[in-house]
């Protein structure tokens, strides 16, 4: 069960720009001390959400409070009390980390002594001491993604806001990156994220919610709306769509299934039966017959791009 504190709440708010309706009507609620996943293709509206949330954004219609305070009445009292790393770094990439940190440290009214300290920390826990003292134009991608999280996390942050934290990043920082995070979190901090990874809101997020045209079309914990909307197991395989029916004849009217091109999914929470039947049907000669758990991506796929059918 999540703590009862709401942290961040957002209350049929939409966004227009010009004509255009980029966030419809969105109701959300994020609770202390839980990581949270805004999901959703380019254009769903997450970024959006994030800004009026941070306060760079004022909302056309609807109510959004962090921590209790409306954000359209004091956006400088919220912004001080939480993080945002954007999905570009902004660093000032003639000085070295270190300086970065100090003069965000700075831009945040601390102390000296407390901003040293703070910086070493951060230095620590996002390892980066090595780099510490190299002109930020010298780093790896990693590292630039690391110190802009870490100056995310400069003034101590009861929020996180963290905008595609690990896009273009190679899988070995992505995932040292995602033992921070979860380290934040076991410390308390609420974390809000958008992520173009399935595999990465599974990994993190206590609880996601898909956006699409604007609009969130479902929300809850990763593995319900999984074994809810689909079921615990999957089967993908090569089938002409001429071919389909003849092939799934026999098997439960409930199968849940989708189709990508040729690429044949199905959906149940025992598969057994379809691996048997599939066999059965062409001497167990079909390539590319993909048994494995069903996954927060085949959920995201069968709500925003691909047609998910019921029945054979």
């Amino acid at each position: 069960m999540p703590p009862s504190q709401p942290i961040v709440e957002l209350r049929e708010v939409s966004k227009r720009f010009g004509d255009r309706e980029a966030v419809c009507a969105v109701d959300l609620v994020v609770f202390e001390g839980e990581c949270f996943g805004l999901l959703g293709p380019n254009g769903a509206g997450k970024t959006t959400t994030l800004r009026m949330v941070y306060g760079v954004a004022r909302p056309s219609a609807g109510a959004i409070r962090v921590f209790g305070i409306d954000v359209a009445e004091r956006p400088r009292e919220v912004r001080a009390r939480l993080g945002v790393t954007l999905q570009e770094n902004v660093l000032i990439e003639a000085l070295s980390s270190e300086e970065n940190l100090r003069i965000f440290g700075r831009y945040h009214l601390l102390g000296e002594q407390a901003i040293t300290g703070r910086i070493e920390w951060l230095l620590d826990f996002l390892e980066l001491h090595s780099h510490a003292r190299m002109p930020v134009a010298t780093l790896s991608g990693g590292f630039k993604r690391r110190l802009a999280i870490a100056m995310s996390l400069m003034n101590d942050p009861e929020l996180l806001i963290l905008d595609e934290p690990t896009t273009g990043l190679d899988p070995a920082v992505r995932l040292a990156l995602w033992s921070r995070i979860r380290a934040l979190r076991e410390d308390g901090t609420t974390v809000l994220l958008t992520t173009h990874y399935m595999d990465e809101a599974e990994r993190l997020c206590d609880r996601v919610a898909i956006m699409c045209e604007g609009r969130i079309v479902v929300e809850g914990a990763p593995r319900s709306l999984i074994e809810e909307r689909l079921g615990r197991e999957a089967v993908e395989l090569d089938c002409e769509p001429v071919e389909e029916q003849g092939l799934l004849d026999g098997l439960p009217r409930t199968l849940r299934r989708m189709r990508a091109g040729n690429r044949l999914m199905l959906y149940a929470d025992d598969v057994t039966p379809v691996v048997e039947r599939v066999h059965a049907a062409d001497g167990g000669d079909r390539r590319f017959l993909i048994q494995r758990p069903a996954n927060l991506e085949d959920v995201f796929l069968s709500l925003t791009g691909t047609q998910l059918l019921e029945g054979p």
